[in-house]
């Protein structure tokens, strides 16, 4: 049995115990972070990581949360820095999340699911060069589908912070990687851009790339890109998405 199908087993049995203990669960889920805004209120407006509950109290994932870019409160989902995690993965992995959250890592299409799901979430994209240039693009609306239609991305009110809009592009597209080609190109995107990302036809964003060191035309497309800051030849030294709820709402 595959991590995934053991994910999938205990979903189920999670689910009918929720039918069972309800009265119980909801009191408890009420006292559980459910992401970074959740932490920020109740322990700490330090950045860091920390632990939280996406879809219950049965299922603790660890994040970074960043309590200081615009008003902090962002719940990391992705981090690139060092090139020290390979992005280049199976489906299994990007549902269920890898990584550490104190370096590189992917928070998981089923956690990041579970939370839009809930509440209606803004994305703040972030990168930087090689040289020391930050810059940043930032939606007012994020969130994927469930994994029945491909968790598809739906992205939109974008707001210029020096990078560029590359992710609208992508926008009403299914998750791909490279045993699930769910893209509506041609081509295998996947494969062709050595990541797993909500491509098209193909990309203008390839956060989840191959970690390279900066402008290298050798090999075209396969590093972690933003194509409207640096274009497809320049792969970038950092880069984070990070959501944070629009306002408060009441969890389960």
């Amino acid at each position: 049995m595959t991590r995934c199908d053991v994910s999938s087993h205990l979903s189920q049995l999670e689910s009918l115990l929720f039918l069972v203990l309800a009265p119980v669960l909801i009191h408890c889920y009420c006292d559980l972070p459910a992401d970074c805004s959740d932490i920020y209120k109740d322990q700490s407006n330090a950045s860091g990581v920390y632990t939280i509950y996406p879809v219950g109290s049965t299922s603790p994932v660890q994040v970074y949360c960043d309590m200081t870019s615009e008003g902090g409160r962002w719940t990391v989902i992705q981090r690139r820095m060092d090139g020290s995690q390979n992005f280049y993965r199976r489906w299994c992995d990007y549902k269920t999340g890898f990584g550490a959250a104190a370096g590189e890592y992917w928070l998981g299409l089923e956690n990041i699911f579970q939370l839009t799901l809930k509440r209606r979430y803004e994305l703040l994209v972030d990168m930087e060069d090689f040289d020391g240039k930050k810059v940043s693009a930032r939606y007012n609306s994020f969130s994927i589908e469930p994994e029945a239609y491909g968790y598809k991305l739906q992205v939109s009110g974008f707001t210029d912070g020096g990078a560029g809009d590359a992710l609208t592009y992508h926008s009403g597209q299914k998750f791909s990687t490279l045993d699930k080609d769910q893209d509506v190109s041609d081509e295998h995107c996947s494969k062709r851009y050595l990541g797993g990302f909500w491509y098209r036809r193909c990309a203008y964003a390839n956060p989840n790339g191959v970690y390279r060191f900066g402008l290298d035309k050798t090999i075209l497309y396969i590093g972690v890109e933003w194509k409207t800051w640096k274009g497809y030849h320049y792969s970038l030294k950092s880069f984070s998405m990070k959501m944070r709820p629009v306002r408060a709402y009441t969890r389960f």
